[in-house]
C-alpha cells in the first residue's frame, strides 16, 4: 500500500501546529506545576528558587488530583479499603494537603501527595494501620486510561459502523484514516511474524498499538485532558508485558514447550539450558516493559528539563529562552514520531514472540 498521501503538506502542518501547542503550553504549566516544596524563601527578599527535580518527578509521577491551571485541579475518587470497611471520598477533601480528613473509620493525612496515611489521635501517623490500608483510587493515571479506552471504544465503533454502511465502498472521513493503520498491523505485523493463525490474535495487537499509541499522544499534551504519564509508569507497562507474557505461554504449542523443557542439547546440560530457557520465557516481557516505560518518561524528563532552564537561568532569560523553546520544538516533533514507534515496537514484539510460540515444526 502506498502511503506517500498521508504526507501531504496540510499534515505536515498540523504536525508542526501541535508540537508548537505543546511546546507553549508547556512553558505556561511548567512554573504552574511548582507548589511550595519547590519554592524556598530567603529572608526579607523572598527569593523564589525553583527546583526543576521536584517539578519534573511531580509531572512523571501518579496523583490523586488532575492539575488544569495553576492552583486549580479536578479531584479524583479516594477507595480506601480498610479492615473497617470502605471509605470513599474525594482528594478535595485533603485540601492540597493541608489538613487531614476525618474519613468513616479512619482520619487520613495526604503525604506529599502521593501516599495515604492513617492517622492516631495524638496526630501522628499511624504506620501499622497504614499498612492494613488498601489503596483502589482512582488516580491520575487510571482516569486518563480511562479516557483513553473511551475515546477508543467511540473511535472503533464508529469505524465499524462505517464498515457496515459502506460494504463493498470505499472508506470515507475518520475511517479512511483507521484503515491504513489497520492494514499495516495486519500485513506489517501480524500475518510475517505469526503466520497463518495471526488472525486469532489481531484483537489483541491492534488493542495494544491503539492503546499505547493513543496514551503516548495524551501524555505530550501537558494541559487537561492530557498531562498524564501513563504509558511512562512502570505499573502500566507491567501490565502490558504480564498480557504478554500469558497469551504467549497460553497459545504455545508442544514444540515451544519442548524447546524449553527438553531442548535439543547434550542430557548433561539441561540443569544449565532449561533454567536460561525458563530465564528467557520471563526475561522477554520484562524487556518489553522497561523499554516502553524508560523511552516513553526519558522523553517527558528532557522536554521538562529544557522548559527548566528558562526558569533555572531567570537572570538570562532572554538570551536562554529562544534557544530552549526551539529544542522543546524539536524535541516535540521528534516524540510524536516516539509516540508511534513505541507502540509499533511493543506490537511487533509482542507478534513475534507470539509467532515463535505457535511456530510449527518444520
Amino acid at each position: 500500500m502506498d502511503f506517500r498521501h498521508f504526507f501531504t503538506s496540510k499534515k505536515i502542518s498540523f504536525i508542526v501546529f501541535f508540537a508548537v501547542l505543546a511546546t507553549f503550553s508547556t512553558v505556561q504549566a511548567a512554573p504552574a506545576e511548582t507548589d511550595s516544596t519547590a519554592v524556598e524563601s530567603h529572608g526579607a527578599h523572598d527569593a523564589e528558587v525553583f527546583k526543576p527535580t521536584e517539578v519534573i518527578m511531580e509531572h512523571i509521577s501518579d496523583s490523586h488530583d488532575w492539575h488544569l491551571w495553576g492552583h486549580t485541579s479536578i479531584p479524583l475518587p479516594v477507595i480506601l479499603y480498610t479492615d473497617k470497611g470502605f471509605d470513599v471520598f474525594l482528594s478535595s477533601a485533603f485540601h492540597h494537603g493541608e489538613q487531614d480528613h476525618q474519613g468513616k473509620h479512619y482520619t487520613y493525612r495526604w503525604v506529599d501527595k502521593k501516599k495515604i496515611r492513617v492517622v492516631d489521635a495524638a496526630g501522628e501517623v499511624d504506620e501499622a494501620a497504614s499498612a492494613k490500608v488498601w489503596d483502589f483510587s482512582i488516580t491520575k493515571n487510571v482516569a486518563a486510561m480511562f479516557l483513553s479506552v473511551i475515546l477508543l471504544v467511540l473511535i472503533f465503533s464508529s469505524v465499524a459502523g462505517a464498515y457496515k454502511k459502506r460494504v463493498g465502498k470505499a472508506p470515507k472521513g475518520f475511517q479512511s484514516l483507521i484503515e491504513p493503520i489497520i492494514i499495516f498491523v495486519r500485513d506489517d505485523i501480524a500475518r510475517p511474524n505469526i503466520g497463518h493463525t495471526y488472525a486469532k490474535f489481531m484483537p489483541l495487537l491492534l488493542t495494544i498499538f491503539f492503546f499505547i499509541w493513543f496514551n503516548n499522544l495524551l501524555g505530550l499534551i501537558p494541559i487537561f485532558p492530557g498531562a498524564a504519564n501513563v504509558t511512562g509508569n512502570i505499573a502500566t507497562t507491567f501490565a502490558l508485558a504480564l498480557v504478554v507474557l500469558v497469551v504467549v505461554n497460553v497459545n504455545g504449542n508442544k514444540y515451544y514447550w519442548g524447546h524449553i523443557l527438553k531442548p535439543h542439547v547434550p542430557w548433561w546440560l539441561y540443569p544449565i539450558m532449561i533454567p536460561v530457557e525458563l530465564v528467557g520465557v520471563i526475561s522477554k516481557p520484562f524487556a518489553l516493559m522497561i523499554r516502553l516505560f524508560a523511552n516513553i518518561s526519558a522523553g517527558h524528563i528532557v522536554i521538562l528539563s529544557l522548559i527548566s532552564l528558562i526558569f533555572v537561568f531567570n537572570s538570562l532569560a532572554t538570551v536562554i529562552t529562544p534557544v530552549s523553546l526551539a529544542f522543546v520544538l524539536f524535541m516535540n516533533v521528534l516524540e510524536l514520531l516516539v509516540a508511534f514507534l513505541q507502540a509499533f515496537i511493543f506490537t511487533l514484539l509482542t507478534a513475534l514472540f507470539i509467532g515463535m510460540a505457535v511456530e510449527e515444526h518444520h
